[in-house]
C-alpha cells in the first residue's frame, strides 16, 4: 500500500480571533483503486495528531482515499496566534474549508467522517449542516455529554511541555498517560506515539502547541460550582441540538471502560437524532485507537456497507 503524502491548505484565520492566514496540514492516503470516489476524513482527539489513523488508513486504502488531519496547533499544522481560539468552533470552520475544497475538486465524491473524541465533536458540528454533512459519520467515544471525571483526568497532563532524554522515554510517557487506550504491544505504542514527538536541542518534546490547554484550563478553573454547572448544561444542550440535527447514518464506538462517554449517553444517542448504531469494546477506556483488528473492522464494515 502507498504511504501518505503530507499536504497543506491555507485557511484565512477568521475563525481564530484576529488570526492571520495559516496552514492546515493533512496526511493524504491515496486509494489503491484509481477509480475510487470514496474519501474518508479522519480527525484525532484533543492532544493527538493525524498519524493516529495509520492503521485504519491502510485498512481502508483498497477502496478509499483517507485524509487524516492535523488540527490547528498539532502535528504539522500551524499554531494559533490567540490561544483562546483553540476551541471547537475554530476547528469546525477550518475543516469546513477542507471539506468544501474536497467537494469542489470532485463534486461526485462521497465523503465520510471518522472522529475520535474532539474529532467527533468537530464532526457533529459539520454533520448538523446539510451543505457540509458527510455521507456517513463515525463518532469514536464521544457524545453530547462529556463526563467531568474525564475532564479532570485530561487536565492533569494537557498543555504540559515535558522533555525527555530519549525517544523511548517519551514514548513510554505517552503510553502512561494513555492507559484508556487499552492494551497495546510495545511496537503499537511506538507507532502511535513516535509521530507525537520532535527532537530539539538534543531532547525529545511533544509536537503540539502547549497553549491548546489555555481554553480548557480557563473553563475548568472557574471557582463557582453553580456557574460551572450552568455552563455544562448550556454546552450539553447545544451539543444535543447539533446531534439531533444529524441525519446521516452514524456509528458510535465506545470503550466499555470509558470515563468520557457514559453508557447512559450512548444509549440516548441510539434512540434520538440519527439513532447511532453503538459498538463497544471490552477492556478499553477513552478512547479506542482503531488499531486493534476488531476496532478497524467495525469502522471498515460500516463505511463499506452498501
Amino acid at each position: 500500500m502507498n504511504e501518505p503524502i503530507l499536504q497543506h491548505i491555507v485557511v484565512d484565520g477568521a475563525a481564530a480571533r484576529g488570526g492571520a492566514p495559516r496552514r492546515l496540514a493533512y496526511w493524504d492516503w491515496a486509494s489503491a483503486d484509481p477509480a475510487s470516489q470514496h474519501a474518508v476524513v479522519c480527525v484525532h482527539g484533543l492532544s493527538r495528531q493525524g498519524r493516529d489513523f495509520d492503521e485504519l488508513a491502510r485498512a481502508l486504502q483498497p477502496r478509499c482515499r483517507v485524509i487524516a488531519v492535523d488540527v490547528a496547533g498539532r502535528g504539522e499544522s500551524d499554531w494559533l496566534a490567540d490561544p483562546m481560539a483553540y476551541q471547537v468552533p475554530t476547528y469546525v470552520a477550518d475543516l469546513a474549508v477542507l471539506l468544501t475544497r474536497l467537494r469542489a475538486a470532485d463534486p461526485q465524491a462521497r465523503i465520510d467522517w471518522v472522529g475520535t473524541s474532539m474529532g467527533g465533536l468537530i464532526g457533529m458540528g459539520l454533520a448538523a449542516q446539510p451543505a457540509l454533512a458527510p455521507a456517513r459519520l463515525v463518532l469514536n467515544d464521544v457524545g453530547p455529554v462529556v463526563q467531568s471525571e474525564a475532564l479532570q483526568r485530561i487536565g492533569t497532563y494537557l498543555g504540559l511541555d515535558p522533555f525527555f532524554d530519549s525517544e523511548q522515554q517519551a514514548i513510554d510517557y505517552l503510553a502512561r498517560i494513555s492507559t484508556g487506550f487499552g492494551p497495546h504491544t510495545p511496537e503499537q505504542w511506538r507507532r502511535l506515539n513516535r509521530p507525537m514527538l520532535r527532537q530539539r536541542d538534543g531532547r525529545w518534546r511533544l509536537h503540539y502547541d502547549p497553549a491548546i490547554a489555555v481554553p480548557f484550563k480557563a473553563l475548568t478553573a472557574n471557582p463557582d460550582p453553580a456557574a460551572l454547572q450552568q455552563m455544562a448544561r448550556e454546552g450539553e444542550a447545544l451539543l444535543w441540538n447539533l446531534y439531533d440535527a444529524i441525519t446521516c447514518p452514524t456509528l458510535l464506538l465506545r470503550g466499555e471502560d470509558s470515563d468520557l462517554l457514559s453508557p447512559a449517553t450512548a444509549q440516548a444517542m441510539a434512540t434520538r437524532g440519527p439513532r447511532a448504531r453503538c459498538v463497544g469494546f471490552a477492556g478499553v477506556g477513552h478512547a479506542p485507537t482503531l488499531v486493534a483488528p476488531d476496532q478497524v473492522a467495525a469502522v471498515r464494515d460500516f463505511l463499506w456497507a452498501p
